[in-house]
């Protein structure tokens, strides 16, 4: 049961109906029995700051996880950004503290935690990475920290996908969106395959056998790319498995305490439904 005084946080973005974060965060708060709520919010770009103004005013705002297409503000219009977000350009979590408003990166440690024990069981080889936003930059960051850059970027803004390029240091150079993948790895960090969104098919054909697909898509939980991969034998992670992993880190700043993760079967399961 919550109140007017119930502390909260919550999730923003435009659109954000189809998030799965207050379900995450409403089921370890109330398996910790914590006394506070977590909804979500629906902010246009050209609201946020007005948004954070009235929230940094409100001493119940816990603070909020950060979802498309607002990722790389959240980095720019925070008072302090920690060392991930700064590496990343972007954010994906918002906290008040001492009265400011501190940025941070979830996203990366995420990743690092999903990829880095299949990458050293020889889940490795060249990586195609689809999109060049904030999440883009997020595992862009996860990988450089784990040693890994024969990474190539498809996206449809081939000017910013070269800047990052660049900016990462990758070796292979940036190709259109719609190239056919044939690297070992592929990662989806756009919209793509999301309930709501125009179907476009992304080829996967050329792809080797012992290839694998990260689509961090979340709604649905098997898009239409990862049951392609799964019907050619290709070793799929799928999005809710990222939005678990980085929710725990976001938990354990919002309320001061550790997640459940004991729980985590149940949950995944009640996620993947």
């Amino acid at each position: 049961m919550t109140s007017a005084a119930t502390p909260y946080a919550e999730v923003i973005g435009d659109p954000v109906e189809h998030s799965k974060s207050p379900l995450i965060h409403g089921f370890w708060l109330e398996k910790s029995r914590i006394e506070a709520d977590y909804r979500a919010t629906r902010v246009a770009r050209a609201d946020f700051p007005a948004y954070l103004a009235g929230r940094r005013a409100d001493p119940l705002w816990r603070g909020c996880n950060v979802t498309m297409p607002l990722k790389l503000d959240a980095a720019a219009l925070a008072d302090e950004t920690t060392d991930r977000a700064v590496a990343a350009g972007a954010a994906n979590l918002l906290l008040p503290v001492e009265g400011r408003i501190v940025a941070a990166n979830t996203d990366v440690g995420a990743v690092v935690r999903l990829l880095g024990p299949r990458l050293s069981a020889g889940m490795g080889g060249a990586i195609t990475l689809l999109g060049n936003g904030g999440a883009a930059r997020a595992v862009l960051v996860a990988l450089r920290s784990m040693g890994v850059d024969d990474v190539r970027i498809q996206a449809r803004d081939l000017s910013e996908a070269y800047r990052l390029a660049v900016e990462f240091r990758l070796t292979e150079e940036p190709c259109p969106f719609d190239q056919s993948i044939d690297t070992e790895g592929l990662i989806n960090t756009t919209p793509v395959g999301m309930t709501g969104t125009a179907p476009i098919a992304i080829d996967i054909t050329a792809m080797p056998p012992r290839g694998w697909v990260f689509d961090l898509v979340t709604a649905p939980p098997v898009t239409p790319l990862l049951a392609d991969a799964a019907a050619r034998g290709l070793t799929t992670i799928d999005g809710v498995a990222m939005l678990v992993e980085q929710a725990a880190d976001s938990f354990a700043l919002l309320f001061g305490r550790d997640a459940p993760r004991q729980l985590d079967d149940a949950l995944l399961a009640e996620l993947r439904s």
